[in-house]
């Protein structure tokens, strides 16, 4: 069998060819975006293929063409003249330091001023970036390509610091702010992130900016539709196969679970994550990887505070000027959660002009899930606690409801005065049986109503009412008046139905509970 060379973190497009690393050719692209106009902004989650894109550009306005040999760019007629390339890639860095964009910038242009010089009266960044494009248009003869890689990154890294979002946004802004008016130097600019924030940053100085983030002919300019999965990692999907002793479409189900589904535009393809699917082949193990590269936990605690039930989170809609702008401090997370892949489209609504905004697949939201949790209990990330939701998820594989419910009730007693209350009860409750591992429903619609929570096991089924300050007598009588169980009556696993009452009155704030087991 063919062993494939998987390119797990390299993001230097020369390096792949050259060495005989797997690319999924993008290069197809090129001539399009040149047709878009000087100035193009493309946004999309991270670990997703805007570094190597960015990187295959570079090599294209460099005039490397012997690396494009074999690929669509080759074949196209295109303009490979060389032209200076100014490339910033603002991701690697611990911007929690005033003066950190700062230096960041200033070693990028100290390398491009060793090849066209120095002005010894300019002082600051700005000053500097203008005279380094005008030397290099007047040595060279070319206008100039700068390509700008994660140029959010200082911002989502400090997004609830607010002093360091402003200084920061004020010295991208200044250093940016060049490029409207040196228009004349310059051949293309090309701007990638995660995040399109509003009202700051560079974007207020560029009208002329070109947003193809959610344009139909670039959905699948990142990631991996299936059909290139299939034509280029055949070998690694079946030798992923044989290790899980399974046929290959089996395995390519399990892909397309962990790993498909996200659509940047209503027009384009569902597709995988790019950095977990390598992984993934390559350890031939399938796994959630991509959550484990950076997870903004600002996101979580803004759900908390929001009194968001988390699985209300599937299924909520947006316009496309919210998906497509993010401001510092608005309340609302589903945007910033779409651009940083969290969400993604699921239907676009045409007739309300609306986008109906899901979880991608179950990498996503399991392993949100896991960091969801913490914010609300901080004992369970503990692994060696009894409060740690793997004891929460062994009592209910093993059919032990009781322990299972005492081990809550024992865990909110522990909460701050202020987390006392139904959204937050509410949504623990949700976390630690979604995070078992197993089926997890919440609010099924049956034909007399709608249950709160259901939960499947391999043997066991667990049936969940939840009341607040009223009693657990009423939780029991509507389980039964409603039916909840009848649609197990013919299933041979155990069905225990659980009445819960969350008291919030503090002279007998708790957790309250009734157990019993249905019988058909």
């Amino acid at each position: 069998m063919e062993e494939l060379k998987y390119p797990i973190g390299m993001q230097t497009f020369s390096n792949l060819i050259e060495k005989g690393y797997v690319y999924v050719d993008k290069t197809k692209y090129i001539k399009p975006l040149l047709n878009q106009g000087k100035f193009v902004f493309l946004s999309r989650p991270r670990r997703f293929g805007k570094s190597l894109l960015l990187s295959t550009l570079k090599a294209y306005f460099e005039g490397r063409r012997e690396l494009f040999k074999g690929l669509a760019a080759d074949n196209m007629n295109l303009d490979w003249t060389p032209s200076p390339v100014f490339r910033f890639d603002l991701n690697a860095e611990d911007f929690r330091r005033e003066d950190a964009v700062v230096l960041l910038i200033e070693g990028y242009l100290r390398s491009y001023e060793k090849i066209y010089g120095r002005d010894s009266h300019d002082i600051t960044i700005s000053q500097r970036f203008k005279a380094l494009i005008e030397n290099a248009y007047r040595q060279s003869g070319k206008e100039v390509v700068i390509l700008v890689d994660e140029y959010d990154k200082p911002l989502l890294e400090v997004e609830e610091d607010k002093h360091l979002f402003d200084h920061h946004q004020r010295t991208l802004k200044s250093f940016f702010g060049n490029l409207k008016s040196m228009d004349e130097y310059i051949r293309f600019v090309f701007i990638t992130g995660v995040a399109r924030f509003n009202r700051v940053s560079i974007f207020s100085d560029f009208n002329n900016l070109k947003d193809i983030s959610l344009a139909d002919e670039y959905a699948d300019i990142c990631g991996w539709t299936e059909n290139e999965l299939v034509s280029y990692f055949q070998p690694g999907i079946e030798a992923l196969a044989n290790k899980r002793k399974e046929n290959f479409n089996k395995t390519l189900d399990a892909l397309r679970d962990y790993y498909d589904g996200y659509l940047f535009a209503s027009g384009g393809s569902r597709l995988y994550n790019p950095y977990s699917v390598l992984n993934a082949l390559d350890l031939k193990e399938i796994d959630t990887y991509w959550f484990g590269t950076g997870t903004p936990t600002f996101l979580a605690r803004r759900i908390k505070a929001n009194g968001t039930f988390p699985p209300d989170i599937n299924g909520k809609t947006c316009t496309r000027k919210e998906l497509t702008a993010v401001g510092l401090y608005d309340k609302n997370p589903l945007p910033l959660m779409f651009q940083t892949g969290y969400l993604t489209i699921w239907e676009y609504k045409e007739e309300v002009s609306l986008y109906e905004l899901r979880f991608p697949n179950r990498e996503v939201e399991t392993a949100f899930y896991e960091e969801l949790l913490p914010i609300y209990i901080p004992e369970t990330a503990d692994p060696f606690s009894p409060f740690s939701f793997h004891e929460f998820r062994k009592d209910l594989a093993e059919g032990r409801p009781k322990d299972f419910m005492e081990r809550m009730a024992t865990l909110l007693k522990d909460l701050p005065g202020e987390d006392h209350n139904e959204s937050v009860y509410r949504a623990s409750t949700f976390l630690l049986t979604v995070l078992s591992g197993n089926l997890t429903l919440a609010e099924h619609h049956g034909y007399k109503g709608r249950s709160d929570l259901e939960v499947f096991t391999r043997e066991y089924i667990y049936v969940f009412e939840f009341k607040y300050n009223k009693s657990i007598e009423d939780a029991m009588a509507q389980i039964h008046s409603r039916d909840y169980a009848g649609r197990f009556a013919l299933d041979p696993r155990t069905v225990f139905l659980i009445g819960v009452n969350y008291e919030e009155k503090k002279e007998q704030r708790g957790l309250m509970y009734e157990i019993d087991i249905y019988k058909p």
